[in-house]
């Protein structure tokens, strides 16, 4: 790999999914820079990503910008277009949101590797823009007018990109439903020795990993367990949802904020499962716990069909349920409490998705396009 190669992100916020992408890329491509909106990440965080030369946006530079830049979206295009990445020979963008929208030069080649459609201006355009409308009732109607904006400037970016890769079969059909683009799958990476180190033979309560936005739906996972009052739930991760969700919060729920690395892979390796509500595009955080042999309960919908095994396969690796409901969770939850899930199924399961294997398949995938 020869080529002199750029790599463009979203943001820098906290750990999550794109992270590992982000950082799996860096293995293959340890001298590309990375240009992001912002970085915010820890010392400890950006570890990961090695010695990486991280470019930012002006955005970084405005005061308080790490607690309202979400709410600045309206300028994320016009900002993400004024990067300079006409030094290299090949832009490969992270996306879920804005860094496939990265201007290229003529005999430049863009590879996007696609998380998700933007989910607020797309799939999830109702739920975010509901909880808009739960405020003043001119903000709904504006909320409206951006997403349809953002929505003609995304399907104008998407044609730029030379080759779609998706991380699930379901979010290639989201990228064919958007953006009338094929796509190729490569499965993210999954770090399956740091969680499998974790694993834990003593196991009590229930936990989940998660970013406190509204597409996650925490708010469900609460109400379960505030019905399910003598299990302890502990939900790790931050966002600027969390404050309105702490404000009533039953006693068996607790909020352990954001965790290092190790930290985490420890809180899930010694639960009895892992609640996950979230309709994902793929979803990393359920594979990791399989990784630790931490049954999963979650939302059948979206990536995690592809990533988790139900009760209705021979050697099952967690329980779906088919509504984003509390009332789906609760019955998920007596369900799990009823039958036996094998910690050795779920490592197994989890293994077919390692950081190496994401690697060599997108090195192949990168040599092919290139040749």
């Amino acid at each position: 790999m020869h080529q002199r190669v750029a790599l463009v992100h979203d943001w820098l916020e906290a750990p999550g999914g794109g992270e590992d992408v982000l950082s799996a890329l860096l293995e293959l491509f340890p001298a590309a820079p990375v240009f992001t909106l912002v970085d915010f990440l820890t010392p400890s965080e950006r570890r990961r990503l090695g010695p990486a030369a991280i470019r930012t946006s002006p955005l970084q530079h405005l005061p308080g910008a790490r607690s309202w830049f979400r709410y600045a979206a309206a300028l994320f295009p016009s900002l993400v277009e004024r990067f300079d990445v006409s030094a290299y020979d090949v832009v490969v963008s992270v996306s879920h949101a804005v860094a496939k929208g990265v201007r290229k030069r003529a005999g430049q080649t863009h590879i996007c590797f696609c998380n998700s459609p933007a989910r607020f201006a797309w799939a999830m355009a109702h739920t975010y823009r509901d909880r808009v409308a739960s405020t003043p009732g001119w903000r709904a109607g504006l909320a409206e007018r951006v997403q349809a904006r953002f929505r003609e400037w995304d399907l104008a970016a998407s044609r730029d990109v030379d080759h779609f890769v998706a991380n699930s079969n379901h979010i290639a059909a989201e990228i064919r439903r958007c953006y009338g683009r094929d796509a190729h799958v490569i499965y993210p990476p999954v770090d399956v020795a740091r969680f499998a180190r974790e694993a834990s033979s003593e196991r009590e309560g229930y936990v989940t990993v998660t970013r406190f936005v509204p597409y996650k739906r925490v708010d469900l996972v609460i109400e379960a367990f505030r019905r399910l009052p003598t299990r302890r739930l502990t939900i790790v991760g931050d966002g600027p949802e969390r404050a309105r969700l702490a404000r009533n919060l039953p006693p068996n729920v607790a909020l352990a904020g954001r965790l290092d690395d190790d930290a985490t892979a420890r809180a899930v390796g010694r639960a009895r499962a892992f609640v996950f509500a979230a309709c994902e595009d793929f979803g990393i955080a359920p594979l990791e716990a399989q990784a630790a042999g931490t049954p999963v309960i979650a939302y059948g919908r979206g990536g995690v069909g592809e990533t988790i095994r139900g009760l209705d396969d021979a050697r099952p690796t967690g329980v779906l349920f088919d509504e984003q409901s509390s009332d789906a969770i609760v019955d998920a939850v007596l369900r799990f409490e009823a039958t036996t899930i094998a910690a050795d199924d779920c490592r197994r399961n989890a293994e077919r998705f390692s950081r190496q294997r994401f690697r060599d398949e997108f090195a192949a995938h990168f040599t092919t396009i290139l040749s």
